[in-house]
C-alpha cells in the first residue's frame, strides 16, 4: 500500500498549475452531473414515456453533442479556448433551469438537443486548452489528470442525484445549473488573463504548415469510425445500463447512483497510475485494444449469472476499458495535428464520442425492447471484439505512414 501511495502521487509531479486548475473547473462542472445518468428512468418512471421514445430522446443528447463538439472545435480555431469554454459554462446554467419545464416529447427533444450542444461545445476547447498550458512532455498525464476529475466528479454527481431524485426530479436540475456557474466563476477568476507554455501567435515556423482538413485524413477517419464504435457501447453505462439496473434488478435510483459513483470512485483512484504504466511499458494502440476488449468483456460478463456483485464487477471492467482507451484515444488525435488544425482534430475527436450518444441509447433501448438485455449485451461483446481487431490493423498503417 505504502509503494502504492508513493507511485500514485509521483506520476503528478511535473503538471502545471493551469493543468489542476483546469481539473478543478471540471471537477465541480461535472459534480453536478446529475441529470444525464437518471434522463432514461426520469422520462420513463416520472415522464410515463415508453422505453423506445425515452431512447429517441436520449439520442437527442448525442445529437446535439455531435453538433456540439463539431461547432466547438471550429469556433476554438477561430476564437480561441478561453471565449468558448467560457460560453459553454454560461450558457448551459439557464438550460438547465428550463429543462424541467419541458414535460412534453418535442419540447423536451429541442430542450435535451440545445442543452447538449451548449455544453459539448466545451469540450474541444478545453482539449485545446490543456495542450496549451502542459509541456509537451506532460500532455498525455494532464489529459488523464482531466479525466480523472471528470470521474471523481461523476463519482460525486450520481451518488448526490440519486438522493436528490428520490426528493424531486428537479433538484437534479437545480443542482447541475449551480454546479456550472460554480465552474465558470473559477474559470474566468483563473484563466482569463493567463498565458500558455507556448505562444497563443503562431511562429514563423508554424505559418508556414499547411492547413490539413482531419476531413481529409483517411486513415483517422477509420479511426474516428471504430472510436464512435467504441463510443456506442460504452455509452449504453449512461442509457441502457441504467435503465437494465432499474428494471432487470429492480434498483432504485440511490442504489443506482451508489454504482455509478463507484465506477467514479476506480476511474479516480486508479487511471493516473495505469496511464502512467501504460505509457512506459506499451504503445498507445495497445492501450486502445485492449480497452476496447474490455468493453465488451464488460457488457458480456453480465450474461454470466444474476447477482448484485456482478453489476460491481462488470463496472469494474468497464472503468478499465475507458482508462485506457479513452486518454490514448486523445493522444493519437493530439499526434495526428498540428498547431493550426488542432481545435478541428480535437473537435473530430469530440464528435466521435458524441456520436455515441446518438446511437447508444436508440439503437440500445430498441434491441432491449423488443429482443431483451441479453441480446443487447451479446452483440455488445461481439462488436467490440471486431472493433478491437479493426484497431489493430489499423494502428499499424497508421504507425508505418509516420514512421516512414
Amino acid at each position: 500500500m505504502k509503494t502504492y501511495i508513493k507511485n500514485y502521487f509521483k506520476v503528478y509531479e511535473g503538471l502545471s498549475t493551469p493543468a489542476w486548475m483546469l481539473a478543478l473547473v471540471m471537477l465541480v462542472n461535472r459534480s453536478g452531473a446529475m441529470v444525464v445518468p437518471f434522463l432514461g428512468v426520469y422520462m420513463v418512471k416520472h415522464l410515463g414515456f415508453t422505453l423506445e421514445n425515452a431512447g429517441v430522446l436520449l439520442s437527442c443528447f448525442g445529437i446535439g453533442s455531435v453538433v456540439g463538439s463539431s461547432l466547438g472545435g471550429w469556433l476554438t480555431d477561430k476564437f480561441g479556448h478561453f471565449k468558448v469554454q467560457m460560453f459553454s459554462l454560461t450558457g448551459i446554467v439557464p438550460l438547465f433551469l428550463l429543462l424541467p419545464k419541458l414535460t412534453t416529447m418535442p419540447t423536451l427533444a429541442a430542450g435535451i438537443l440545445a442543452l447538449s450542444m451548449v455544453s459539448d461545445i466545451l469540450r474541444p476547447a478545453n482539449s485545446v486548452s490543456l495542450a496549451y498550458y502542459s509541456k509537451p512532455e506532460n500532455v498525455v498525464r494532464s489529459f488523464t489528470l482531466n479525466r480523472m476529475a471528470l470521474n471523481l466528479g461523476f463519482s460525486i454527481g450520481p451518488a448526490l442525484g440519486g438522493f436528490l431524485a428520490a426528493i424531486s426530479y428537479d433538484l437534479l436540475f437545480y443542482g447541475n445549473a449551480f454546479a456550472a456557474t460554480l465552474a465558470a466563476i473559477i474559470f474566468f477568476v483563473y484563466f482569463r488573463n493567463r498565458e500558455g507554455n507556448t505562444k497563443e501567435k503562431t511562429s514563423t515556423e508554424e505559418m508556414a504548415i499547411a492547413y490539413k482538413s482531419p476531413y481529409k485524413d483517411m486513415p483517422f477517419l477509420v479511426f474516428t469510425f471504430l472510436s464512435i464504435l467504441f463510443a456506442i457501447c460504452f455509452f449504453q453505462l449512461l442509457s441502457t445500463l441504467p435503465l437494465y439496473y432499474r428494471e432487470v434488478y429492480h434498483l432504485s435510483e440511490k442504489n443506482i447512483g451508489v454504482i455509478l459513483a463507484y465506477s467514479g470512485v476506480v476511474v479516480f483512484s486508479l487511471e493516473m497510475l495505469i496511464v502512467h504504466i501504460a505509457e512506459r511499458r506499451t504503445t498507445a494502440a495497445n492501450a486502445i485494444i485492449v480497452g476496447v476488449v474490455c468493453c465488451g468483456l464488460a457488457f458480456a460478463s453480465l450474461l454470466i449469472t444474476h447477482g448484485i456483485w456482478l453489476l460491481y464487477v462488470s463496472m469494474f471492467i468497464l472503468c478499465v476499458s475507458e482508462m485506457l482507451a479513452m486518454p490514448f484515444m486523445a493522444t493519437v488525435t493530439l499526434q495526428r495535428s498540428n498547431a493550426k488544425n488542432r481545435g478541428a482534430y480535437m473537435g473530430l475527436n469530440s464528435l466521435s464520442l458524441s456520436a455515441g450518444l446518438i446511437f447508444a441509447p436508440y439503437l440500445g433501448t430498441k434491441i432491449a425492447a423488443n429482443y431483451g438485455f441479453n441480446v443487447l449485451w451479446t452483440g455488445t461483446g461481439l462488436l467490440m471484439l471486431l472493433t478491437g481487431v479493426g484497431f489493430y490493423f489499423l494502428m499499424k498503417r497508421m504507425r508505418l505512414k509516420r514512421d516512414s
